[in-house]
């Protein structure tokens, strides 16, 4: 069944802004309003970030109605999160402030609409962020800007509190202080909760005010959801601290606002917090969504105003059933072949759900080593436990295991010992939460690591066989692994034994030769081929799980066969599968050449639907049909998407 959705439109924001005398109920108002339109955006688009955007919203509301002069111009104070996951919140909280087009409130992650995490695309987002732990070195760059061009103004950074254990954070505080940057002011929102469980639990992070204050900063403490003590804490960062930074530790809980998604009404045995990221249940989304019109309609009575008049939406359509993950596969496989590897230990970056991870961490707590946000500790940590003796399995998203600890990778990769990194997330899907969660550039980032390979299996039984090649290998290895669901008739190929560099063929045909990797990439190559059944074309699509590493012989003789050569991937065209290959057929230089084309990104990857995003690159089955059938027939095939069609991006 269909689940109706209804929202707050701007009218009844600009009635509560105007119709409201308290400063205190107004605001109160005005985030009440914006958690309602929070949930319709997550419900509307499937997915989305509401614990920390209900947890921030309280005081991202004071910060527009009250604390910030001009907010929204270009030369008022400037308000952006570093966190980032509490993006459908702040575009809630703008769209009800009237700086950001109404109909928006539709387009959370879909293309051209409100990319997933915060995007330079979007009005008044300064910044991208949703890759954690860069925004205060942002902010200080920015007022370094503003001070050599004669410009002053304030600068407000929210952070989580997960966030903090970004190693990056700490190293932008003492140069900071150390300027003198009374201009910037970072909140941190101190839910309690990181991605997957109590940030006590995996990383604490002890005395911030002290932390804080040990590099020369201002610190307060404060009630994130009480405004009166925000204005009071806001007050008193202006007195007591003119001319410093400061940070103001706001507690707040997950899911605040909101019994239904709080962490408070979290069971004592619970560990996982539910509502990081996702939509909610229908059941879950109807408790919530009457707690908040409750709770908005109970402060319009205060000030004497009529209840809310809400807008009905068409249903949204009922998300598809789920489907088995490859990083589930993975994780099941890992589990229980540790059973006899006792050398075998798992290392994860604060995402032990999304990496499939909790079989192993449930049957093997002693090998199992939780990190938190921080990257480049656990890989070089990953490498002491190597040269301790240990097969270390490191995890995270890949988007950010190939690029935050890239050099610790390369360090452990000189030092000769074996470690695995899965990165989950891998490639342009999914595309709704944005690119800065998009891997798309690893390939080409891990790809001439010494000693390392990359491999991408593409359905259940290669996630499966994958690990066990990851056991018995003497190279380290890259394991791509893409989250989606994997298509009927990819999963349906089964895998064969694993050896370093060879492929198969997985759809016999003529001489028209495909190549791909990953559920993604053989699911539209495998559609496009029935396309071009009908027009006469008979594709041969082969899969090459390694994405670096291609057998000379086997490759020769797949070129024997080929009068055309399609390389087809989910990432960047430079430093992918496809450069990998030409270079091999140069330096094996084969009788007879055939004509080669790799297709894949050429631009930073869009947010929006798979399909959209699929479509936006030319992955879509039906370009890839459309490409394939310009390189048999020798006709070429069109340019690719041009970036300045997305627009320039303002100055901040």
């Amino acid at each position: 069944m269909n689940l109706p959705l209804s929202r707050v439109p701007l009218a009844e924001f600009d009635r509560v802004r105007t119709g409201i005398e308290d400063p205190y109920e107004r605001t109160r108002a005005f985030s009440a309003l914006c958690r309602i339109n929070t949930l319709y955006m997550v419900m509307r688009a499937g997915s989305g970030h509401l614990g920390s955007s209900f947890s921030a919203a309280d005081v991202v509301s004071h910060l527009l109605l009250n604390e910030m002069t001009d907010p929204c111009t270009d030369d008022g104070d400037v308000y952006f999160s570093s966190k980032g996951h509490d993006a459908p919140g702040l575009y809630s909280a703008l769209i009800g402030f009237g700086a950001l087009p109404e109909d928006l409130v539709h387009r959370l992650r879909k293309m051209d609409g409100l990319p997933g995490h915060p995007d330079v695309h979007t009005p008044f987002m300064p910044f991208n962020t949703g890759s954690l732990g860069m925004g205060i070195s942002k902010a200080k760059g920015l007022i370094l800007a503003d001070r050599q061009l004669g410009r002053r103004r304030r600068m407000y950074v929210m952070t989580g509190d997960g966030e903090l254990q970004e190693g990056q954070n700490w190293e932008a505080l003492g140069s900071t202080a150390h300027h003198a940057m009374g201009e910037l002011t970072v909140i941190v929102d101190h839910n309690k909760i990181q991605s997957d469980t109590w940030v006590s639990d995996v990383n604490d992070l002890g005395d911030l005010i002290a932390k804080f204050e040990a590099f020369g900063w201002g610190a307060l403490r404060v009630d994130g959801h009480d405004q009166q003590a925000l204005e009071a804490a806001f007050r008193k960062r202006a007195e007591a601290f003119p001319d410093r930074p400061v940070v103001i530790v706001a507690d707040t809980v997950k899911g605040g606002g909101c019994e239904t998604f709080a962490a408070t009404s979290m069971p004592a045995d619970e560990w996982m917090y539910q509502f990081h990221s996702g939509a909610p249940s229908d059941e879950d989304h109807g408790s919530a969504h009457a707690e908040l019109v409750t709770a908005a309609d109970e402060i319009l009575r205060r000030a004497g105003l009529d209840p809310l008049r809400l807008v009905s939406e068409a249903p949204r359509v009922p998300p598809a059933p789920p489907s088995l993950r490859l990083f589930q596969a993975y994780g099941e496989e890992l589990a229980a072949q540790a059973e006899q590897r006792t050398d075998v230990v798992a290392l994860d970056a604060d995402l032990v759900l999304d990496t499939g991870l909790i079989p192993f961490s449930e049957r093997h707590p002693d090998r199992f080593f939780e990190f938190g946000i921080a990257e480049q500790d656990m890989v070089s940590a990953a490498g002491g436990m190597a040269a301790g003796g240990l097969l270390p399995f490191v995890h995270s998203f890949s988007c950010f295991l190939h690029s935050r600890p890239n050099e610790q990778i390369y360090n452990n990769a000189t030092e000769g010992r074996k470690v695995v990194y899965a990165g989950a997330l891998a490639g342009l899907l999914p595309a709704q939460p944005g690119h800065s969660h998009q891997a798309v550039r690893d390939v080409s980032a891990i790809g001439a690591m010494p000693g390392t390979v990359v491999l991408q299996p593409a359905n259940a039984a290669g996630a499966r066989a994958a690990v066990r090649y990851c056991l018995d290998t003497p190279h380290s290895v890259y394991l791509r692994i893409a989250s989606v669901a994997v298509p009927a008739e990819v999963d349906a190929l089964g895998a064969e034994e694993l050896r370093t560099g060879f492929g198969r063929i997985v759809r016999a045909g003529g001489r028209t030769v495909a190549v791909g990797a990953g559920p993604v990439v053989l699911g539209q190559l495998l559609r496009a081929a029935q396309l071009l059944e009908t027009e006469g074309i008979d594709l041969t699509v082969v899969e090459l799980p390694w994405l670096n590493r291609v057998d000379a012989d086997w490759l020769a003789g797949l070129a024997a066969d080929a009068d055309q050569l399609i390389v087809v991937e989910d990432h960047y065209v430079k430093g992918g599968q496809a450069d990998r290959i030409a270079r091999t057929l140069l330096e094996i230089a084969p009788a007879a050449l055939p004509s080669f084309r790799g297709v894949g990104l050429t631009e930073v990857p869009r947010c929006g639907t798979d399909e959209e995003a699929l479509k936006a690159h030319g992955l879509h089955a039906e370009q890839l049909a459309r490409t394939i059938r310009a390189e048999a027939e020798g006709t070429g095939t069109p340019g690719p998407l041009d970036l300045a069609s997305r627009g320039t991006v303002r100055r901040v």
